[in-house]
């Protein structure tokens, strides 16, 4: 690590510290289960972590032939796959493979993440090369193992749906079915796939009996071993980028290096940057199995144990690593 990065890892960590003292502190104020004597818990205005906006507050016919795209495979160069085969919005988002296959059952190069609360996040893709949701659709329209197609192709085709010339006539009637307009009704859909209201966050908004104990301490855990630090802000997670193993070597251990591996480096083509991806979102974390960018860890437990290795230098006992996925799975949402 460069001497730049060491610096800025020392700053990070100064200010890491003084956040995680203030979590704490919130935690440790809220009351416990059969502790009557307790002040009522009260989210701070600090508190890092914020609940998931209840709407997004969209054009409903937009969403509407946005959801229509988003499950045609008509996208798809040879009518196979859809923007929901590797994004089940029932199953969390994913469809649970270590990578999805494309056209011709092409397999992928990297996991596919959840579309969830996508549109929560500062970057889209692991590597963060497209910064909005509208950018993200060239990836797997053009991509020749994803759909294999063209935007003239998709446009070309759904011109000659009367269902998709009438809809895109009335939503968007100076321009018709465009790239653009294209793009917008698909991203519009999918920031309509907000999962609110889960038990973390009408904890946050001030339930004291959402969560357990045990949960409430797994939380406690989540903040003191520094997870926090990269996992916060309303998606807890998709804010920033960091690299793939701080304290160990994630890749010289898993072995077979390859290029997706580059992370951001394959982006800005900056040595700093290698290694380095979007911190995940952790909404909906127990749903979205296999983790990581390479998919190759099955379970929230086997995640925990290897990010608080790679990442913070610390080895959990079982207990510690039961407590913190039982917070985990407080983060799933419900799909409005």
């Amino acid at each position: 690590m460069s001497f730049i990065k060491n610096i800025a890892v020392l700053v990070f960590c100064i200010f890491g510290s003084y956040f995680i003292y203030l979590q704490t502190n919130i935690l440790l104020s809220t009351p416990q289960q059969n502790s009557p004597q307790q002040k009522p818990f009260k989210p701070q205005t600090f508190h890092s972590i914020t609940p998931i906006p209840d709407s997004a507050h969209l054009n409903k016919d937009i969403v509407s032939l946005g959801k229509l795209l988003f499950f045609d495979t008509i996208l798809s160069k040879n009518y196979s796959v859809s923007c929901a085969s590797c994004h089940n919005i029932h199953n969390g988002g994913v469809d649970g493979l270590e990578v999805s296959p494309g056209i011709y059952n092409q397999p992928g190069s990297i996991n596919s993440p959840t579309v969830l609360n996508s549109s929560l996040n500062f970057k889209q893709f692991w590597d963060g090369r497209a910064n909005s949701l509208e950018d993200q659709i060239d990836g797997p329209i053009n991509n020749p193992v994803e759909m294999g197609s063209s935007w003239p192709e998709a446009i070309g085709r759904l011109k000659q749906r009367a269902r998709y010339i009438k809809k895109f006539k009335a939503l968007y009637p100076s321009l018709g079915i465009t790239e653009q307009t294209i793009k917008n009704a698909i991203a519009t859909y999918e920031r309509s796939l907000l999962t609110p209201n889960s038990r973390f966050d009408l904890f946050l908004k001030g339930q004291q009996n959402a969560l357990s104990i045990a949960e409430k301490e797994g939380y406690q855990l989540f903040i003191s071993y520094g997870c926090i630090a990269c996992h916060q802000g309303v998606n807890m997670g998709g804010n920033m980028f960091e690299q793939m193993g701080i304290m160990h070597d994630y890749f010289a251990d898993r072995g077979n290096l390859t290029e997706v591996d580059l992370g951001r480096y394959r982006v800005t083509m900056k040595e700093e940057h290698k290694y380095e991806f979007k911190v995940p979102s952790l909404r909906n974390i127990a749903l979205t199995a296999p983790y990581f960018h390479d998919g190759q860890t099955k379970t929230l437990s086997s995640a925990v144990n290897k990010m608080a290795y790679y990442q913070l230098g610390v080895s959990l006992t079982k207990r510690e690593t039961d407590l913190i996925v039982n917070f985990l799975t407080t983060l799933t949402g419900k799909l409005q």
